[in-house]
């Protein structure tokens, strides 16, 4: 059922909102933040950029009679290398958690921390319609034309990601139990733009060499208000034997420079087993050390 899920939701925003890509490098920062997707774009060559956001989720399974109060930091660190498309990157979740446990003899606390993600990996342009075809022209005859979808509108930009998960503690919480210390994680990512609008999609494998692989969806929607204020929607499913849900985001992003962006944004689940919400406040920033290409003139 979630997989079917996946397919329309991937349909309906894909045929819904379609766009032409931008460029590898922006003259503005670039960032995943405060959505849980990846762009299909790379920072750009010798940029080092940091996405981080320092969250509260509260948890309470009905199931299993436990309430957790959950604190802690995920974070990105990404850079642009060799080429335009090519981008390695670092990303890592700490989780501090405070858990109750409601059992017939009274309740149990306890408390444990530790990374539920550390993942090095490498994300790489492979098409891109604007390389391909140019920019799209603009009718100056016909206002109907330029607001007419045409075929190269519904092709995105797209990228592939391939990652490796660390999980070196003996024991973690976090986690299934006996999970590979080392495991792979893969992603299939596409980018829509359309003037203020940008859609992203994420299909993802996660330690899928492993007995508990999870597989994901991230669709996100965002909308530049004007050249400071941005607002997105997000939804995220999750299917596996460990841990599946169904997560709605939403929230609001702030551009300080051109270099420096602040976020904030809270996520709802869908279900009882547990029920969470969570709130986020992040920042990103860039260092910019791109240098364009010299332009080979012509003999």
């Amino acid at each position: 059922m979630k997989i079917f899920k996946i397919v329309v939701a991937a349909g309906l925003f894909l045929f819904g909102f379609n766009t032409p890509a931008i460029a590898q490098y922006t003259e503005t920062i670039n960032t995943n933040n405060p959505g849980r997707s990846q762009g299909a774009f790379a920072v750009g060559t010798d940029v080092i950029q940091v996405e981080g956001s320092a969250f509260y989720r509260s948890e309470d399974h009905e199931l299993l009679n436990y309430q957790r109060d959950i604190t802690g930091m995920a974070f990105q660190l990404r850079y642009g290398l060799l080429w335009e498309e090519l981008e390695i990157s670092y990303f890592g979740t700490f989780n501090s958690v405070n858990e109750t446990l409601n059992q017939g003899f009274g309740s149990v606390d306890r408390t444990f921390s530790n990374f539920s993600r550390s993942t090095l990996g490498a994300k790489y342009l492979v098409f891109d319609p604007i390389k391909k075809w140019g920019k799209r022209e603009v009718n100056i005859r016909s206002w109907r034309d330029n607001r007419r979808i045409k075929w190269k509108d519904l092709i995105p930009a797209v990228s592939v990601y391939a990652g490796v998960n660390f999980d070196l503690s003996d024991t973690n919480s976090l986690l299934p139990q006996d999970i590979a210390k080392i495991s792979p994680r893969v992603e299939l990512i596409t980018q829509h733009n359309f003037g203020p609008w940008v859609f992203v999609m994420n299909f993802i494998g996660d330690r899928v060499s492993t007995d508990v692989p999870t597989y994901e969806g991230i669709f996100t929607l965002t909308h530049a208000i004007d050249g400071r204020w941005a607002v997105f929607g997000e939804y995220q499913t999750l299917i596996s034997d460990f841990y599946s849900d169904d997560i709605a985001r939403g929230g609001v992003a702030y551009l300080i420079d051109r270099q420096w962006q602040v976020d904030a944004s809270a996520a709802v689940n869908f279900k009882e087993t547990p029920s969470l919400y969570q709130v986020n406040v992040g920042m990103s920033y860039r260092l910019d050390f791109h240098k364009d290409a010299p332009v080979t003139a012509l003999q």
